[in-house]
């Protein structure tokens, strides 16, 4: 599906302008009297997931406005003081952990440094080391989450990369690898949500769409944000995500979409997850992992995705954050509303199909 490169860069212009403008989680766009700058106001993995396709979106085009405006944003949250340190406060630190490669602030840096120290030393791990889903309403003892990966371990990998720090890239990678082990099912090659070292189990054994979605665009993405990853850990993953690609593309609607538990046709229809799910298949070609073939998959996705944006450039059909549920049901009542990670995942998409139009015109 190749689109018109002016109309793509207005639309991509209109969903970052309605990120900036997003206030909160159920509170809407602000008004035009708001003022210019990202207006989200909690720090957290809402606004993390979000930054970072605000972030890759500026780069890519150019933007130092935008680029400067993340910079204000990041400046007012520090200069405020920050929440305590979990897996979902650890998103924002991603952007973080780039922007520093194209600002001067010793202060982000420092930021950047003492925060992935705290992840290798002081988060709680589960038996096996594994990073423990803590989150500001409480501790998931034991517990393992597809999310996991985006909010975290993304970042201690490339902060790894930007401080010489292999240690921390080891430990990164290992967080793939015990994810993967607990959460990958060996028979469909999907993921799910969770896992609790309390009982042994999967929960609900949901193959939550958003959560796969984590992992088609983790994987990938942790193979450019670490230049040097080894190949033998190459050799793992490209595996592990061409296992789960081949299940989404069984399990894709023939209008490009995914129901929000990826095998229930009953279940509701996801937009952040298909931008997700395209993005990450995407980039697993750019990056080796996955066949040419495979695009065709996120080209439907893409068309799926374009239909979900409304006039204003917000995304629609996005699920609400999704904490683990314990039955399938609960997974099909989660609403839908505008969230910065919608935006954040459908710029993503965006942008790399605009990068990629324009290499190959």
């Amino acid at each position: 599906m190749r689109m018109e490169q002016a109309g793509l860069r207005q639309t991509i212009d209109r969903v970052a302008a309605a990120f900036s403008r997003l206030k909160g989680i159920q509170e809407g766009l602000a008004g035009e009297g708001a003022g210019r700058g990202i207006q989200f106001d909690e720090w957290d993995w809402e606004v993390g997931v979000g930054l970072y396709g605000f972030l890759r979106r500026a780069i890519a085009a150019g933007d130092h406005v935008a680029l400067n405006d993340l910079v204000d944003w990041y400046a007012m949250q520090i200069g405020r003081g920050l929440p305590p340190r979990q897996i979902n406060s650890t998103a924002p630190m991603l952007p973080l952990a780039i922007l520093i490669e194209h600002v001067d602030r010793p202060d982000f840096t420092a930021l950047v440094q003492d925060w992935a120290e705290w992840l290798v030393t002081s988060l709680p791990k589960t038996e096996g080391g594994g990073f423990q889903h803590v989150v500001k309403e409480r501790l998931n003892e034991g517990e393992l989450w597809d999310d996991t990966l985006f909010m975290a371990a993304l970042f201690l990998a490339r902060a790894g990369v930007f401080f010489k720090r292999q240690d921390w890239v080891d430990e990164a990678v290992y967080q793939f690898m015990v994810h993967a082990y607990y959460l990958s099912d060996p028979v469909t090659g999907l993921w799910y949500h969770g896992w609790t070292f309390r009982g042994r189990h999967n929960f609900a054994k949901a193959f939550w769409a958003r959560g796969n979605a984590w992992i088609t665009v983790a994987i990938p993405e942790l193979f450019f944000l670490v230049p040097g990853l080894a190949e033998k850990d190459k050799r793992f993953l490209s595996h592990v995500l061409a296992s789960q690609v081949q299940s989404l593309k069984a399990f894709q609607r023939p209008d490009g979409a995914f129901h929000t538990l990826i095998n229930d046709p009953t279940s509701p229809t996801e937009t952040s997850a298909a931008a997700g799910i395209a993005y990450g298949i995407l980039r697993g070609v750019e990056a080796g992992i996955l066949t040419k073939e495979d695009k065709t998959c996120a080209e439907r996705a893409l068309a799926a995705v374009l239909r979900e944006i409304d006039e204003e450039g917000v995304v629609q059909g996005v699920s609400d954050g999704t904490p683990m549920g314990h039955d399938l049901e609960f997974y099909r009542r989660i609403p839908n509303l505008p969230t910065p990670y919608g935006q954040a995942l459908v710029l993503l998409l965006l942008t790399d199909v605009l990068v990629a139009q324009g290499d190959s015109a």
